[in-house]
Parts: C-alpha cells; structure tokens; sequence
C-alpha cells in the first residue's frame, strides 16, 4: 500500500474535515489504488504555502476515465463535469 501527498485548497480542506465531502476529482497523474492513503495537505494558494494542516484518508475506490470513454467529450468540454456524492 503507498501513501501518496496532494494539495488541497483550504475551502476543500474543510469540507473533507467536516465529513461533507467524501470524494476527490483529481487529474489522473498519478498511481493511486485502493488500500493507498491519500494524505490531503492544505495549501493556501494566497500565499502559496502549506498551512500545516494535513488529513490522512483511506481510499475505498477509484474510478479512473478518458473524456471521451462515454462518447461524450464534445459535451463534457462545453458543459463541465459535476461529481455527485451519494448517502
């Protein structure tokens, strides 16, 4: 199992701390499986520094795609994507 570090801004941060977001959308530019920890470290993007701040999460799932894997890249350029939790 790895553990793998990634910034965080700190609006996001707080909401991973809180509970209410329990997902991360991420460019896929790196290896990561289930079983890693993902370590989120808040990064204030003001001032360009890491806070100190850090929350360690095991990852459960990781779905992985292309823009176009669905067939639908032309749309998802010019509507965006929205990630939906689920209770």
């Amino acid at each position: 199992m790895a553990t793998i570090n990634k910034k965080i801004w700190p609006e996001y941060f707080e909401l991973v701390q809180s509970g209410k977001k329990g997902f991360e959308l991420r460019l896929n530019d790196f290896d990561i499986s289930e079983g890693d920890t993902l370590v989120l470290e808040e990064w204030d993007p003001n001032t360009k520094e890491y806070t100190g701040r850090k929350i360690e999460k095991e990852v459960n799932y990781v779905l992985k795609f292309k823009l176009d894997d669905f067939g639908q890249k032309t749309d998802i350029e010019e509507k965006g994507l929205q990630v939906i939790q689920l209770k």
